[in-house]
């Protein structure tokens, strides 16, 4: 596979080298692999930290930015940040009015938050959690017991920072996340495999005439394999595994996402499909959006996420948000 890299080794510190040359109100830290706002601390605002292995660009760093995330700890491509990581961002971003682990239900990132939470406290920072667990497509994986954290840690990001940039405590901000947590589903289909750099070839073997519904961000197995499907039943079947579980009776935000190789051609065309399918089922459509979020290096595929809102989260997800990956408002 060809990549555009120097040597797998550098990769993470070359892409990090090169978001600070491109995005100078951030502060990048290569060495020690922390993403900052460059105004952190905001006296009086909750700081929001998250981050995960490296290859889902722009999750998390490119979603550092006022209204959004704090601080991001990225990791080696597809391996969870460390503990120092962690704690270096908290402090980075700690006010005084505590901070928030923003953590996608992934085992290893699960338990490097909780050890940096407790090295947090023990230098007096309050930390809360708030883990993102909104895939519906396997109950256990690979990387994870439970479900695995998906696209809804966009929509856990953009409104959970919205509450912080409006000066809301600590326990509310949290609360916030949880519940936009609690009513996001996602679902994720694979065309390819993606290719690590280390490895330099597909991670596992998805034959050119198949695809698999339900595949996770690092290409974990999925609930089947079937033949091709055209768009639209792809978005039948995508729709029909996010709806039946979170059974939505509010409005829904709608974020068709790319996993890295699908261009916005296909992406848009997808979503006429999934329009048409929640329009069928009578699901009304608040906000969407359409494009490359939450990646997986060069897999081609989608993931749909249908997060319910209510006029709160509605209002927090409109407010103002610039950072590398979304920006509007400002």
């Amino acid at each position: 596979m060809k990549m555009l890299i120097n040597v797998p080794e550098t990769v993470v510190a070359d892409a990090l080298r090169g978001l600070a040359a491109a995005h100078p109100e951030l502060t990048v830290d290569v060495e020690n692999r922390v993403i900052v706002r460059r105004d952190a601390p905001v006296a009086g605002q909750v700081g929001l930290v998250s981050g995960g292995g490296s290859g889902h660009e722009p999750l998390h760093g490119g979603f550092v930015g006022p209204g959004m995330l704090s601080a991001a700890c990225p990791g080696e491509v597809f391996t969870s940040p460390v503990p120092d990581q962690m704690l270096r961002a908290a402090a980075a971003v700690d006010s005084g009015a505590g901070v928030l682990f923003i953590v996608k239900n992934y085992t290893g990132d699960v338990l490097n938050f909780d050890m940096a939470a407790e090295l947090a406290e023990d230098e007096g920072i309050q930390v809360a959690k708030v883990l993102v667990n909104d895939d519906v497509a396997v109950t256990d994986s690979l990387y994870t017991a439970g479900r695995r954290g998906t696209g809804a840690t966009l929509f856990v990001e953009k409104i959970a920072g919205a509450a912080a940039a409006e000066g809301m405590p600590l326990e509310r901000v949290q609360a916030i996340a949880r519940q936009v947590n609690e009513s996001s589903r996602s679902f994720g289909i694979a065309l390819s495999a993606c290719s690590t750099p280390a490895k330099g070839s597909p991670t596992f073997d998805l034959p050119p005439g198949e695809l698999e519904l339900g595949i996770g961000i690092h290409g974990e197995p999925g609930r089947e394999r079937r033949a091709m499907m055209t768009s639209g039943e792809i978005a039948e079947a995508a729709v029909e595994a996010v709806v039946e579980d979170l059974q939505p009776h509010n409005p829904v935000l709608v974020l068709v996402n790319g996993m890295g190789a699908t261009p916005l051609l296909e992406l848009y065309g997808f979503h006429a499909e999934v329009h048409r399918v929640l329009a069928q089922r009578g699901v009304p459509v608040a906000r969407v959006l359409v494009g490359n979020y939450v990646t997986s290096l060069d897999m081609a595929g989608a993931s749909l996420t249908l997060c319910q809102v209510d006029e709160e989260l509605l209002r927090l997800y409109d407010a103002p948000v610039s950072t590398p990956g979304l920006r509007w408002g400002m």
